[in-house]
Order: structure tokens, then C-alpha cells, then sequence
């Protein structure tokens, strides 16, 4: 097996629309505030929508746009750190509601970096054989788990999916997803996170801009350099939609000043392990990035992990 490919994406965004003079009416700040500080001016948030809801959603569309239907499917992976249920998996739930028979199922959660975890797994098990097609699913209902009274988090989150078809590339087919970096800074892991029965997202932003904005540029890079593609040739740079200023920090850092930069944080805000697709999916849809152009992925957050790869667009 030569490798896998990212076949199609599809995004899905609940329909309220949240701006920040809406959050300044619930807590002290400001629009020109909220902008300045994290580039944020809107966000998504889902009413009686579920994470599986707005997961399946997004896997409807990238199936649709894919050529193959729920039966070519034999994985659903969903990464995601928001689901309030532990059993049934969120993956089960959209092999469900899309009529996927008998797939391998399962959740990924290493927060903000979870989709890129998941596009790695696959990439792994195609190429052992052990799935054809996949799909790989980013979903995230931070809503759920935020503190509407902590003007250092309710600014920030909002809800969302995307999603990816991977299939087996052919057998004289160049790989489209590149080799994974990925690890964790797990003696610093109480940076981010959400904890307990009755958990809010917490975090200490200023070490996780630090590490951020200092730590990931090279590993970024090394994602590069394992798919054998030099920073210079990147069509696009799609990074954890965190934070403005991280995703300048880093950019800025790899020294691409060809590449599209994803700044899907500016209207839908930080979506966790959802952003990632999200933005993606937008860049394809809007023809910003030329099929078979490579695009560097790079998710990092909660745990504190990281992961990423670059991908060749569909």
C-alpha cells in the first residue's frame, strides 16, 4: 500500500450566529477588545444540536462530494473532547445516522490537535489494510463546557465539525498525507483543560501562547520535511484556529509568505479539534487552494499535544 489521500471535506457550523457585542452583554469586554486580543468577531453556537448531530452533518457533506456512498465506508473516526456521553462513541453514532454498516468506530480525544491525531490513524491503518475508505471527523460543542461568567474563555469558543473522506491512494499514486509528527508536553497539561463531573473549559493563556509561539514552528517544519516538501512549496497553512496572534506567531516563524494562512478564527472562533477541518474545508470550497497543491496541517491544545502533517488538497 503506496499511502491514503484525502478524497473530499464538508464542514457543518450551527446556524446562531454569536458576535462579540452579544458576549460583552454578558461579561466586561468589548468588541474591539476580543479583537485585539484573540481576532475573534464571531462565533457558532449550537442549541439542542449534539456533537454526533453536527459531526454526522459534516461527514454527510464530505460523503456527498467523495463519489463513494455509506457503503464504501469501513472507518469513522471523530475526534473530539466535548461529548457528553461516554458510550455509545460519537463515531457510532454517525455510522448510524449516515446507515454505515459495520465500520470500525471509535473517538479520538487529545483536544485541539485531535484531528490531526485522527488523519494520522487513518493514514496508519490504511496503509497496514486494515481500512480502504475512512472517515475522519474534527466536532466540537464547546458550548456545553463553557463558563459564560469567565471573560478569559466565553470570548474564545464556539461549536462546529468538519470532516474528511480518506481513501487508499492507488498503487502508482504518490501518498497525499504526509508522515505524522505528533507528542505532547504532558507535565504541562493542566494548561487547558476540562475536568470533573460538572467540567468548564480552563486554561492558563499565557503559557499556552508562550509554548505556542516558541515550541511549534519546528515541529511544524519537521512535518515538512518527513513528507519530502519544502516550506516554500506550501499552497496553504492550516493551523489550530486557536488564537490570531499564535497563528501570526508561527506563521511568521515558517517564513511562508506564499502560503494561504487560515484565519477561520476571525468568524467562527476556537472550535478545538474541530477547526482544523473546518477551515479546510472552507479553503476547498471557496477554491482558494489548487487540487493536489500540499497544505500544511498543524493542530496543538489540551494536553498540551500536537500533531501535524501536510496533505495534498483534493
Amino acid at each position: 500500500m503506496t499511502g491514503s489521500r484525502i478524497l473530499s471535506l464538508g464542514h457543518y457550523q450551527p446556524s446562531r450566529v454569536v458576535t462579540n457585542d452579544e458576549i460583552a452583554q454578558l461579561v466586561e469586554t468589548s468588541d474591539e477588545w476580543i479583537r485585539d486580543r484573540v481576532g475573534i468577531a464571531t462565533r457558532r453556537i449550537a442549541g439542542d444540536e449534539t456533537v454526533a448531530d453536527m459531526a454526522a452533518a459534516a461527514a454527510d457533506k464530505a460523503l456527498a462530494s467523495s463519489g463513494l456512498t455509506a457503503a464504501d465506508i469501513d472507518l469513522v473516526v471523530v475526534a473530539t473532547c466535548t461529548s457528553i456521553d461516554r458510550s455509545p462513541n460519537v463515531a457510532c453514532r454517525v455510522a448510524a445516522k449516515l446507515g454505515i454498516n459495520a465500520p470500525g468506530a471509535f473517538d479520538v480525544n487529545t483536544a485541539c490537535s485531535g484531528f490531526a491525531y485522527a488523519l494520522g490513524t487513518v493514514d496508519h491503518a490504511i496503509r497496514a489494510g486494515a481500512s480502504r475508505n475512512a472517515l475522519v471527523i474534527g466536532a466540537e460543542k464547546l458550548s456545553d463546557f463553557t463558563d459564560w461568567t469567565d471573560r478569559s474563555t466565553c470570548i474564545i469558543f464556539g461549536d462546529g465539525a468538519g470532516a474528511a473522506v480518506v481513501t487508499a491512494a492507488a498503487e502508482d499514486e504518490p501518498a497525499g498525507i504526509g508522515p505524522v509528527v505528533w507528542g505532547s508536553v504532558p507535565e504541562r497539561g493542566d494548561a487547558v483543560r476540562i475536568e470533573g463531573w460538572r467540567p468548564y473549559v480552563a486554561q492558563e493563556g499565557q503559557t499556552v501562547f508562550r509554548w505556542a509561539t516558541t515550541a511549534l514552528a519546528p515541529l511544524a517544519l519537521q512535518a515538512c520535511e518527513r513528507a519530502g516538501v519544502d516550506p516554500s512549496e506550501l499552497a496553504a497553512f492550516v493551523p489550530h484556529q486557536a488564537n490570531a496572534r499564535i497563528i501570526d506567531g508561527i506563521a511568521k516563524r515558517l517564513n511562508i509568505p506564499q502560503a494561504i494562512i487560515a484565519k477561520d478564527i476571525v468568524e467562527s472562533g476556537n472550535t478545538s479539534a474541530a477547526s482544523i477541518p473546518l477551515a479546510l474545508s472552507k479553503l476547498v470550497e471557496r477554491r482558494e487552494v489548487p487540487s493536489g497543491a500540499p497544505v500544511l496541517l498543524f493542530g496543538f491544545g489540551g494536553g498540551l499535544t500536537y500533531a501535524g502533517q501536510v496533505v495534498r488538497c483534493p
